[in-house]
């Protein structure tokens, strides 16, 4: 029966949000598949996180969309998410929730909370912070970059992302509530939560950042001459700058997502969640 309940479920979320053109047919295909997983195998708690993360992630990416039009041409992935995409943002935290349901142990959700914030926390960063009127700049030696430039940080960029964390974090701590009716609820534990999300959802975004300033592979277009992520820009092939060839947009997201659910998990453990 949970199956069946998570997989209506989340065919009415991916079908949503292919008609609104927050995912492509692939990336609802993923997103279904994983949705149901998350549902059948981990319940509100799972399924709940992994909402929140898309339904703010996918509402931010139409705020002001027009003015993020053009950047977006620079980016390997757009707002609307593929399934690579939806892989790198939930993969990780699907195979947690499967080890849980097998063996259930209070780290997985440590972990998982951490990977969801920092996922979160950097799309909540792109989509805000590149509405900025200050220029970002470089997170590797503060030189001024220009809007969109991978590794680049700003102020409200920074503050969105740790909202994003911290908006994970709480919502663990409301979805923990409501998956046990009958426990007291203690405020301090709310607290505790969202420093898990917002800590491991900051280190998360600023190791996202530090990849994407260092190894995180990176084109030149020679009409416009700006540093991109995408193979064509301006109608003709980029040349590579910099980076790991393999080190594109989705495996930087994997690799800060496994940064900051470590500290997550080191965060919970320690204050004894």
């Amino acid at each position: 029966m949970m199956w069946i309940i998570g997989i209506i479920c989340a065919l009415m979320v991916s079908t949503s949000a292919y008609r609104k053109k927050s995912l492509t047919f692939s990336g609802a295909l993923a997103a279904t598949i994983m949705g149901t997983i998350y549902f059948a195998a981990g319940g509100l708690f799972w399924f709940g996180i992994l909402l929140a993360f898309f339904v703010s992630s996918s509402a931010l990416s139409k705020f002001r969309q027009s003015q993020k039009a053009e950047l977006e041409k620079s980016y390997a992935k757009t707002g609307r998410r593929d399934a690579g995409q939806v892989l790198a943002n939930g993969g990780l935290g699907m195979v947690l929730c499967m080890l849980n349901a097998i063996w259930p142990h209070p780290e997985w959700s440590y972990l998982f909370i951490g990977i969801m914030a920092t996922v979160t926390a950097d799309t909540w960063a792109t989509e805000i912070g590149s509405l900025s009127t200050r220029p970002p700049r470089s997170v590797l030696n503060g030189k001024v970059l220009t809007v969109g430039t991978s590794g680049g940080v700003s102020l409200l960029g920074s503050a969105a992302a740790a909202a994003g964390g911290a908006m994970i974090g709480g919502f663990a701590w409301v979805l923990e509530v409501l998956s046990s009716p009958w426990s007291d609820i203690q405020w301090t534990v709310l607290l505790i939560w969202v420093l898990v999300g917002l800590v491991g959802g900051l280190v998360g975004a600023f190791t996202d950042s530090l990849l994407g300033a260092s190894i995180q592979v990176m084109y030149k277009c020679s009409v416009c001459d700006k540093e991109v992520e995408v193979i064509n820009h301006c109608d003709i092939p980029t040349i590579q700058v910099r980076g790991w060839p393999r080190m594109n947009n989705d495996a930087v997201n994997v690799w800060s997502s496994v940064v900051g659910g470590i500290v997550a998990c080191i965060i919970g453990l320690y204050m004894g969640l």
